[in-house]
């Protein structure tokens, strides 16, 4: 009988291994490429409006909606950046607008926070029916309450002020779940450790869970920022002072009454997405954390 040393079969079944394992490497890079050709094409069609608006604001009024397309200006016109920021009337609104986000913000964590805390932690008459109602709303698409949220807002005289901007809306189901979710996850010792010093609901609320709750924070507190920043349909119902529009209404006002000049229109539409970009550079790295997070869970 013949027999081989351990080297010898080793040696044998190599000449078997090596085409599958070839055949695994070209799979992997045919894999590779093919994904990182549809990850190029999704990258292309996201940023392609972006770059347009912004190389937009770079041309003359004629070269805007020319054909045939072309992507890049003849002869770069730098003076759409400079007039529209020595616009008093567009930094006037960007400061109101940017105003009334921040506050919309604060508000909407504060309202959203507290309401999470009491869902995951507290106990109360009708909790589950609440919370089964709370849940039941973000199923109600917004626009088939504007009409009634409007007559709301008429009858406690709020229309054409920040506050019909800023508090409706503040309350939202959806960052109510997500932080609920959160605080259910941190220990019930943490808070058992907090009761024996004494400390009551709101008093843990503030020394506990509000310094842990960073994380979510970031990703809530930019959407609702984006809610405010990006709303426009609401203001337009609301708001009738010029002086008070937020930054889409001016740049759909622009639009209508100053037609001819597009390039200051795209640049003015590219400094109003300038804080969104600048916000999501900032904090990409916390919100790719917490959509991590939010997949594993």
């Amino acid at each position: 009988m013949h027999s081989h040393t351990p080297a010898q079969q080793m040696k044998d079944l190599i000449p078997m291994i090596e085409p599958h394992r070839r055949a695994r490497t070209r799979r992997w890079w045919v894999g590779g490429l093919l994904k990182g050709a549809v990850g190029l094409i999704f990258i292309f069609l996201a940023l392609f409006p972006l770059a347009w608006m912004i190389i937009a604001g770079f041309k003359a009024k004629t070269e805007v909606l020319e054909t045939p397309f072309q992507f890049f200006p003849e002869v770069w016109h730098w003076e759409n950046y400079v007039r529209i920021l020595s616009d008093s009337a567009f930094l006037r609104t960007l400061g109101w607008t940017l105003s009334g986000a921040v506050l919309f913000t604060a508000l909407s964590l504060t309202v959203n926070s507290m309401a999470a805390y009491a869902f995951a932690r507290l106990e109360f008459p009708f909790k589950k029916t609440l919370w089964v109602t709370v849940i039941t709303t973000m199923f109600i698409p917004g626009m088939t309450i504007l009409l009634t949220s409007f007559i709301v807002v008429t009858k406690l005289h709020m229309l054409d002020t920040l506050a019909v901007l800023v508090i409706p809306g503040a309350a939202s189901a959806a960052s109510i779940f997500f932080i609920r979710q959160f605080y259910l996850n941190i220990p019930r010792s943490l808070e058992e450790a907090a009761e024996l010093d004494g400390c009551g609901a709101g008093r843990i609320f503030m020394r506990l869970f509000l310094p842990l709750s960073k994380a979510p924070f970031v990703v809530m507190g930019i959407t609702a920022f984006l809610s405010y920043w990006n709303s426009y349909v609401w203001p337009i119902m609301v708001m009738a002072t010029p002086e008070k529009f937020v930054l889409q209404q001016y740049l759909a006002t622009f639009r209508s009454e100053r037609t001819s000049e597009l390039g200051i229109l795209m640049a003015g539409s590219a400094m109003a997405a300038a804080p969104v970009i600048i916000m999501f550079l900032v904090f990409q790295k916390q919100i790719i954390g917490n959509i991590k997070m939010a997949g594993l869970k």
